[in-house]
């Protein structure tokens, strides 16, 4: 009996998926644990994998957007008469998207596919004839690429644009990449010398984009929390002094170096510890005051910020974090870290000081009380024992939701904060 397959909801603030690439075409068998797509949501990149065993008799949509629990795919046995599942999805009876269908058999004159653009999107590309099959480029303009192709010719500075592609209907894969990189640019042979001229520049960063569903969540959930959450903004001045000379010990001979972002995870964790009242969550109808001190570090990547969680970090030790966090920024970046991993945070650290950013104001991320904002150490004339001595200074600033924490609150945090970073060595105490 056919089966309907509705996009899953990947992760917990999950709304749709974006339906990048099917490793399964209609008419091909499928068993429970092969992978049939490959979904981007909010926070990754995923593999979409069957339970289900059967033919693939139906794709809802070949590429874009899906709501979670909008039909995708239907699987059941071969020959199956899928008409009645078809209509009932058309009729929106199943919360589908009205997507083209894509079947086994399917000829539409000229005419009709001109007055159906949607439908031509979503079908299966014919075999590579043109030009845009030949290079990746959908009808629409769009760069058919796996996500791990996309970041290979990113950072090998490549224009993907320019790049054919091997894969299912001309979609440029990792082979791909690796035999432009191997020819000097192109995926074909390599290329023939060019005319002096003005230095080209990447025409994929210009023009109108669709926004991606990372982006789509970022806009979402810290537009609510900006304008919903009444922040308020304190920031205090460390003395780094202690805090180098600390970490310079710490680092000799060590196998595991640690960073100065390692030492602010830990004394925010241990600072918590002592004002249980700042990591706190705020659900409308209650306040969650959390035993557990799940620390989130704000990683950027290519299309905006992953947060991953430092669970129990007032309990780790500084290489422990370092190891923790090194390991989960790295596929961050290759957008590999599973929901799991990026949920559950009770407060949230923005470093920017490795861009030589000073001071400035972070969005909270919800549905946490606050987020402290770190800016980099500056050498600068601070008054000591009554003369003027250079001193190694570095800003915070702490946004707090007013609905949850008080100023005076907060105030005091950072004093103990400022105190644990100021002398390293309480933070053991």
């Amino acid at each position: 009996m056919a089966e309907i397959i509705r996009m899953p909801r990947l992760s917990d603030t999950m709304e749709e998926g974006n339906i990048v690439g099917w490793q399964k075409k209609v008419g091909d068998a499928v068993e429970p644990g092969d992978i049939l797509a490959e979904v981007e949501t909010d926070k990754a990149t995923m593999e979409l994998e069957s339970f289900n065993e059967g033919v693939l008799l139906h794709i809802g949509v070949q590429e874009g957007p899906v709501p979670v629990e909008g039909v995708i795919a239907i699987i059941g046995n071969k020959g199956e008469n899928i008409d009645e599942l078809l209509k009932e999805i058309e009729s929106g009876s199943n919360s589908a998207p009205a997507p083209a269908v894509e079947e086994e058999k399917t000829e539409e004159a000229p005419a009709a596919q001109k007055a159906s653009p949607t439908q031509n999107k979503t079908q299966a590309a014919p075999a590579p004839q043109s030009q845009a099959a030949s290079n990746g480029t959908s009808s629409d303009g769009r760069i058919k690429a796996s996500p791990l192709a996309k970041k290979m010719a990113n950072d090998s500075g490549l224009d993907i644009s320019r790049i054919s592609g091997t894969g299912e209907n001309g979609r440029i894969v990792k082979q791909d990449i690796e035999n432009a990189i191997a020819n000097g640019g192109t995926g074909q042979s390599a290329p023939a010398a060019m005319p002096m001229m003005a230095p080209l520049t990447n025409a994929d960063i210009y023009g109108d984009k669709p926004v991606s569903q990372m982006r789509k969540v970022i806009a979402k959930r810290l537009g609510e929390s900006k304008f919903s959450a009444p922040h308020f903004y304190l920031t205090v001045a460390i003395n780094m002094d202690t805090a180098i000379a600390a970490r310079k010990a710490i680092n000799e001979d060590a196998e595991v170096r640690i960073s100065f972002n390692d030492m602010v995870v830990k004394a925010c964790a241990a600072a918590l510890r002592k004002h249980p009242m700042i990591n706190a969550s705020w659900f409308g109808d209650k306040i969650t005051y959390h035993q557990d001190i799940n620390i989130g570090v704000a990683v950027a990547v290519e299309e905006g910020l992953l947060v991953p969680v430092v669970r129990n970090a007032d309990l780790k030790s500084l290489t422990m974090i370092k190891t923790e966090i090194m390991e989960m920024a790295g596929r961050a970046k290759d957008r590999k870290l599973s929901p799991d991993e990026m949920s559950g945070n009770t407060f949230t650290i923005s470093n920017l000081g490795m861009f030589d950013i000073e001071e400035f104001t972070a969005i909270i991320n919800p549905p946490d009380a606050c987020i402290l904002a770190v800016g980099t150490i500056v050498a600068k004339p601070i008054v000591k024992d009554g003369e003027i001595v250079v001193g190694n200074m570095m800003k915070v600033t702490l946004s707090c939701d007013h609905r949850v924490v008080d100023g005076a609150k907060g105030a005091a945090y950072l004093q103990t904060l400022k105190a644990y970073l100021e002398n390293p060595v309480k933070i053991l105490a």
